[in-house]
């Protein structure tokens, strides 16, 4: 039986493996200590958010908490930190210096110094606008041993930059949807869709990175080849936070213990699942983002369920 570690791994040409239940329960999560405290389920870091864009910065961090990190902190804007320290009581939130037009600025990266070197997973992305290119170079030379995820508006500087990544080895994971992908490998839209698992292992590739390619599709690649493809999500997903709230369960997962591979599988099926509970008890679409995080802890827990015989 092929494992979900060596799937993928007979060159570019492999299909995909499949994401499902039984994949999962082999390739199980990392299982909570019954005597640990919450850092032994992990630190997220998550950097984000400006003043247009509070909410995103929230549904990635409050959804590292319900995919079941110990502990999280919020890096964003100083004019939005009180307001987003509200909003997720849980949350230890640093305010950082910001520009005239409201975007983190790039020495936000020295504040960040310690919190960064103290924690499991960074998450870099979520409601970050401007040119984040140097403090995104300035955080990954700043973690050790973390997981990075890269998402939404920090993915930008990967495409005049695809080696930013590289001293991390490894532990890295990008999130784009196919525009942002197109952007980033200078391809046409219509060159991603046509063939998203070779545009994903190209990807991971150049990056040295996890890909998690988003579509009706979503193809996860590894950079030694490895992918996965799970198509068991629907339009409901197609919403606005929707892809924060991924880019946050992929950061909890990593924190949790999780390779970046497994993190960002996981993750994606999770996110699946929980958008088709919602689509049966509350419409196919017109669910919320912020909705989705209260099923994700549901869908983990029914996923570790040792299967009925």
């Amino acid at each position: 039986m092929t494992s979900p570690r060596a799937a993928g791994r007979h060159g570019g040409a492999s299909r995909p493996a499949a994401v499902a239940p039984a994949l999962l329960r082999r390739w199980a999560l990392p299982r909570p200590d019954a005597q640990g405290d919450k850092e032994s389920r992990g630190r997220v870091l998550v950097v984000g958010g400006a003043p247009s864009l509070p909410g995103a910065v929230v549904l990635a961090a409050t959804a590292a908490l319900r995919a079941g990190a110990g502990k999280l902190q919020i890096a964003t804007c100083r004019s939005i930190a009180t307001a987003v320290g509200i909003a997720v009581p849980e949350s230890l939130v640093v305010a950082l210096p910001e520009t005239r037009a409201g975007a983190i600025a790039a020495g936000g990266a020295r504040v960040l110094r310690d919190h960064a070197a103290h924690t499991q997973a960074l998450l870099v992305g979520p409601g970050l606008t401007g040119d984040p290119g140097a403090l995104l170079a300035a955080l990954v030379r700043r973690v050790t041993g973390a997981t990075v995820v890269v998402d939404a508006g920090a993915l930008a500087p990967l495409g005049r930059r695809r080696t930013l990544l590289h001293p991390l080895a490894g532990r890295a994971v990008v999130t784009p949807h196919a525009a942002e992908m197109a952007a980033l490998l200078g391809l046409d839209v219509g060159e991603v869709e046509a063939d998203a698992p070779a545009v994903a292992r190209r990807a991971a590739r150049e990056l040295r990175a996890v890909v998690a390619l988003k579509g009706p599709t979503t193809v996860v690649a590894a950079p030694d080849g490895r992918a996965w493809a799970y198509d068991g999500g629907d339009v409901g997903l197609a919403t606005s936070g929707s892809g924060d709230t991924l880019a946050g369960v992929v950061a909890g997962l990593a924190a949790r213990g999780c390779e970046p591979a497994q993190a960002a599988v996981w993750a994606v099926y999770t996110h699946g699942a929980a958008g088709n509970a919602l689509a049966r008890r509350v419409g196919r679409v017109g669910f919320l983002a912020r909705e989705l995080l209260a099923e994700v802890p549901r869908v983990l827990q029914r996923l570790q369920r040792a299967p009925r015989r």
